[in-house]
């Protein structure tokens, strides 16, 4: 009995052609910051057309960019679906930028074309030249790959996959050949790191990576991984893991357990050895994330978040030692005030203040999925209030939400309800103030997925 963590399906895909044309210049150079006078940066908005069904993003992903200036201007109005670059993807293109903005990286998510790697210079409005070769990873990882790019100069990415199988101990004798007892759930890793500015594959490693022998023999097992995040050092790689659990009696899933504490995989860098699982005595759950970067290393430490936890996601601190720091206490329903709270996606800028998104159990039910919020965080103080500044409706969904383009100490967001239009807003993270920016112009069904 084996299960495959990995999505290789095939989906069709078909875009419009391009048709419309923006309020925002299409141009070529770099923008630059007139009251500073000197280079400011490109903000690129990515758009997730529907599939099937409003909110789904599996009609592909077009992006589109402007600059910081323009981006904070409300008279601006852009339109991705109409007017955006189309970024290679059978489905949600998994999208990741320089940290200038002068660059787009993107892994093709499913189908034909899925793992190939590709990047783009980004030269304003629908302008993104292919730049470098491209190479595949599906190979090592697969189709479907969840990948991330490392913050390590805009060097190397990273991209990791799970298989699991059962393994159950026949005990075939002759007199009774059905006395299958389930013994483990073996987890095979996969992990390669992918060379940015040369197209190359650095390296690959698989691992078997088990829990102690007391959760293995209760069922318990490593399901999926994401979200490699370099420490401080630069010389370990932490992993997030979700767990899973079989009822060890049948083997059969078992969805009613225990929630244990949250874990990381750890690995040495970069030569991806001697894996080793850590384990928070703070929170539970998982700490893999979703669509976008779980987890950030900020003034020597990593913070990651966790989801699925009983007690409301929790930011959780990995400390130089390698290890999770369980005197770091910073709880998001204890901090907000609210239950259930799930940190959806969220990035810090280098004051150690944050943007987060979330739900919680209050949310409301909206055409596809559960509504969303944003929140300011400081990492120090272990603080986290609504952003009040921001207009929020039911059908506000952040589930699929992807990135969050930092400049300095400002945060750029897109909020838009699914089939609505919407703005980007700008998150002054170091006095909170919120400014209300270009307009976001939507199609039915579709939704916006960040700023990178």
């Amino acid at each position: 009995m084996k299960n495959q963590f990995l999505n290789l399906k095939n989906l069709a895909f078909a875009l419009s052609a391009l048709l419309l044309t923006v309020s925002c210049n299409d141009d070529a150079d770099k923008p630059i910051d007139e009251d500073k006078g000197d280079e400011s940066r490109w903000i690129t908005v990515a758009a997730a057309k529907m599939g099937d069904a409003p909110g789904d993003g599996n009609g592909g992903t077009l992006i589109y960019s402007i600059s910081a200036e323009d981006a904070k201007d409300p008279t601006k109005s852009i339109a991705p679906f109409d007017n955006g670059f189309i970024a290679p993807s059978n489905r949600t293109a998994r999208l990741q930028a320089s940290e200038d903005g002068n660059t787009i990286f993107n892994i093709s998510y499913a189908g034909d074309t899925g793992g190939n790697y590709t990047k783009y210079t980004v030269n304003g409005g629908q302008n993104f030249t292919p730049t470098g070769s491209e190479v595949s990873i599906a190979p090592y990882v697969g189709t479907a790959p969840r990948w991330i790019k490392l913050f390590d100069g805009d060097k190397t990415g990273s991209a990791v996959y799970v298989n699991t199988e059962h393994v159950i101990d026949d005990n075939d004798t002759p007199t009774d050949a059905t006395d299958d007892v389930y013994t483990r759930t073996n987890a095979t890793i996969g992990v390669v790191t992918l060379d940015l500015e040369n197209s190359l594959i650095k390296n690959f490693q698989e691992h078997s990576v088990p829990l102690s022998a007391e959760e293995e023999a209760n069922g318990y097992y490593i399901s999926r991984i994401d979200m490699p995040t370099l420490n401080a050092a630069g010389n370990k790689l932490y992993i997030g893991a979700r767990l899973s659990k079989v009822n060890p009696a049948t083997a059969e899933s078992d969805s009613d357990y225990e929630i244990l504490g949250s874990k990381t995989i750890i690995l040495d860098y970069p030569s991806l050895l001697n894996p080793s699982v850590i384990t928070s005595t703070v929170g539970k759950g998982n700490t893999n994330g979703y669509r976008s970067i779980n987890a950030f290393e900020y003034d020597g430490s990593v913070y990651q978040a966790n989801q699925s936890d009983p007690q409301g996601s929790h930011i959780l601190k990995i400390g130089s030692n390698n290890e999770y720091d369980s005197s770091y206490v910073f709880n998001l329903d204890d901090a907000l005030g609210v239950e259930g709270a799930y940190i959806l996606a969220w990035r810090p800028a280098a004051n150690g203040k944050a943007v987060v998104a979330y739900r919680h159990n209050g949310s409301i039910e909206g055409v596809s999925g559960a509504q969303g919020f944003f929140a300011l965080v400081d990492l120090n103080a272990k603080t986290a209030q609504k952003i009040d500044a921001i207009p929020y409706h039911q059908d506000i969904d952040l589930f699929q939400y992807q990135g969050f383009a930092v400049n300095g100490n400002e945060i750029y967001i897109t909020v838009a309800p699914v089939g609505q239009n919407g703005n980007i807003y700008v998150l002054d993270t170091e006095t909170g103030l919120v400014t209300k920016g270009a307009q976001l112009v939507n199609v039915t069904g579709s939704h916006f997925i960040g700023t990178f």
